[in-house]
Formats: structure tokens, sequence, C-alpha cells
């Protein structure tokens, strides 16, 4: 006895394994991002009123470069997989759901790419 309806029988549309995968990996990036984002956001507040360079040789310190690279990797990677959820469960069109993906992942790798070279470039004094 299947499980799957006589229309899914038909289409030969299945599971494709990976939605355990995306769950978990969702789950996972959320759990680490709350003590980055604590991390960060005490930061910030603690050095409200700072000048510039404190700020700049603070930023550049390893455990704050360290922890902003953490967060910015694991935040870009949460948002591309809620982005291709919603992508999945809201757009119906085939062509335009693979367009939509596409714009997204292009998106997450330049917003993640641009934010780690900014970190770079406050860690080694540029």
């Amino acid at each position: 006895m299947t499980m799957r309806t006589p229309l899914g029988q038909v289409r030969g549309l299945g599971s494709t394994r990976a939605g355990t995968s995306h769950f978990w990996w969702q789950r996972l990036t959320a759990v680490a991002n709350i003590p980055l984002t604590l991390f960060i956001v005490f930061s910030i507040v603690f050095h409200i009123g700072t000048d510039h360079a404190k700020m700049a040789a603070y930023l550049g310190s390893p455990i704050v470069t360290i922890a902003l690279f953490l967060f910015i990797v694991s935040s870009v990677f949460h948002m591309g997989l809620g982005m291709n959820t919603i992508i999945e469960d809201y757009i119906q069109h085939e062509g335009l759901k693979i367009l939509a993906k596409m714009a997204s992942t292009f998106f997450c790798i330049v917003i993640g790419f641009s934010s780690l070279f900014a970190v770079l470039k406050l860690s080694f004094g540029g």
C-alpha cells in the first residue's frame, strides 16, 4: 500500500529526500545566530560614542573578526534557506520559481562576499 496520491504516482513526484536536511540546517543556523547576534548587538551598544579609530581597532581584533565571520556566514546561509522556502511555497510558475531561486542565490552570494570583504578590510587595517 502506498501513501502517495494517484496524481503523485502518475507524475512520479515524490520526496527529494532533502527536506530533513533543509529543516535541520535552518534550525542549526537559527540557533547559531542567537549568541552571534547578541554578541554583535552588545558590542555595538557598548561602543556607542566611541570614535572611528577605536571602533575600527575593536572590529579588527581577532575575536571580533571571527565572530563577525561566523555571523555573516550563518546569517547569509539562513537567509538563503528561508528565501528558498518562501519562493517554493508562494511562486507557482516553474519558470519564475527557477529565476527567483537563482536571483536569491546570487543575492546571498553578493551580500555574503561583500560583508566578508568589509570585515577582512577592517581586520587588516584597510
